[in-house]
């Protein structure tokens, strides 16, 4: 089979092949798929995680995650991951996360969360996280890590965590398992373990984070076994035929961090123990390759954005080792790009996050054909340090526009979203539960 030539962006349908061994780009991305527990996926596309910060006081979802996740649903993407669901008030990474304080105290407000995304024609996935060291001060007075090793670069921004004791690590793995079988429970169709962008299992798997020297680190097997003790945890609650995906790092992209040899080790690692899906990525805050800003002016390098995609040789290399379903997320936007990249097999899952904000419909289209990119563009006001903060806030507005139920606002002031960032950070303003917010944010995704 062959991949029709791109075509122009916009057209008024899709027009029949008269080739019948040509396979159109749309024609690609409208496979379904059929994961390793059994469980399908209607299409190759999905919208990966973004921090919706939407939850109401007591971190139950809010009536704005079913309108918003309505709306991507409707969107036409065939599985749509949550944003950070956290189960340890110590791991929030920011006010306003779903918070699950364990007991089935939300359990009415995420079934119905589950029920309505289902019902608008979409699989809803949680995924399940933690922030460790990188919980901000304003949200957590005492931050855990597998080592007392703060994040640098934002001044007061993060507190040094406090090494966790084995006890408590073993309790911590227990979480994410009984979280993740809440979340079968509430009807959720899967779950997603949040190992990567230096959340609490990127910083047991790098040796740069975990300096321990017992069972929980010292050695790659070590520093790995948190994680894998999740995941095996994790299976004997939700069972064999329920979808068990994780998010890995390709790499820190630090010096003496986590390194791509390692991820690899730990993807093997990973298959053998049976995970049904494995969305790559990489960085963390110190160091945010998932962003794709990787020059120091804050642009793409010229490798990237010829390929599109910011992770797809750490794909070819998982793929040379294992055939473990793969999503890759980040810079891909053309229909012609995505379907290049199922079509090789270095993916079978394509993931969007940021074009989602301003281009809900833009799943349905390249599935229909009616659009063949993305004409989705990243807001700057050509300053690092202020694009960064910009993005985090501008795309964060676009959410909340379509949790409130109106239309996306390309047109959304960048000098006035500023304001808001810094307004926040100063603590002059508040979020939505009305708790002070200075300096609490999250990278979003690509």
């Amino acid at each position: 089979m062959r991949i029709a030539p791109r075509q122009s962006k916009r057209c008024s349908r899709r027009a029949p092949s008269s080739d019948s061994l040509v396979v159109t780009p749309a024609d690609r991305l409208a496979e379904a798929l059929t994961l390793p527990c059994g469980h399908v996926l209607p299409n190759r596309l999905a919208k990966a995680a973004m921090s919706e910060v939407l939850a109401e006081p007591g971190g139950a979802p809010s009536e704005g995650h079913v309108r918003l996740y309505e709306r991507w649903a409707r969107g036409g993407a065939g599985l749509l991951l949550t944003g950070n669901v956290i189960f340890d008030p110590r791991g929030r990474t920011e006010p306003d996360n779903v918070v699950l304080p364990g007991g089935r105290a939300h359990e009415a407000a995420l079934a119905r969360w589950a029920e309505r995304t289902h019902a608008a024609g979409a699989q809803l996935w949680m995924q399940i996280s933690h922030a460790g060291r990188q919980a901000s001060n304003q949200v957590v007075e005492r931050p855990v890590a597998p080592s007392p090793i703060g994040v640098k670069g934002f001044g007061p921004l993060f507190r040094v965590p406090t090494a966790l004791e084995p006890d408590e690590i073993e309790r911590l793995a227990d979480g994410y398992a009984l979280t993740a079988e809440t979340a079968k429970r509430t009807g959720f169709a899967g779950v997603q373990i949040h190992g990567a962008h230096g959340y609490l299992v990127s910083q047991f798997l790098s040796p740069r984070t975990n300096l321990r020297e017992d069972a929980w680190g010292g050695t790659p097997e070590k520093r790995r076994r948190f994680l894998l003790e999740i995941v095996r945890r994790t299976r004997a609650r939700v069972g064999s035929s329920f979808p068990l995906a994780v998010k890995l790092n390709s790499a820190d992209f630090q010096r003496g961090g986590f390194t791509e040899e390692e991820s690899l080790a730990v993807v093997e690692a990973l298959a053998a123990e049976g995970i049904d899906l494995l969305e790559v990525s990489g960085g963390n805050y110190e160091s945010p390759a998932m962003t794709g800003l990787t020059t120091r002016k804050g642009e793409l390098r010229a490798s990237t954005a010829a390929r599109e995609a910011y992770f797809l040789s750490y794909a070819e290399a998982v793929r040379a080792r294992t055939d473990v379903p793969i999503m890759l997320t980040g810079g891909l936007r053309s229909a012609a790009a995505m379907a290049e990249v199922l079509e090789s097999g270095a993916a079978q899952v394509i993931g969007l996050a940021r074009p989602l904000c301003t281009e809900p419909d833009l799943p349905r289209e390249l599935l229909e054909g009616t659009t063949t990119e993305s004409d989705h563009a990243m807001p700057r006001v050509g300053v690092k340090a202020a694009d960064s903060m910009l993005q985090i806030y501008w795309y964060r507005r676009q959410i909340h526009r379509l949790a409130e139920g109106k239309a996306p606002d390309r047109a959304l002031g960048r000098l006035s979203t500023l304001g808001v960032a810094a307004a926040e950070q100063l603590g002059l303003s508040k979020p939505r539960n009305g708790k002070a917010a200075r300096g609490a944010f999250r990278l979003a995704e690509a």
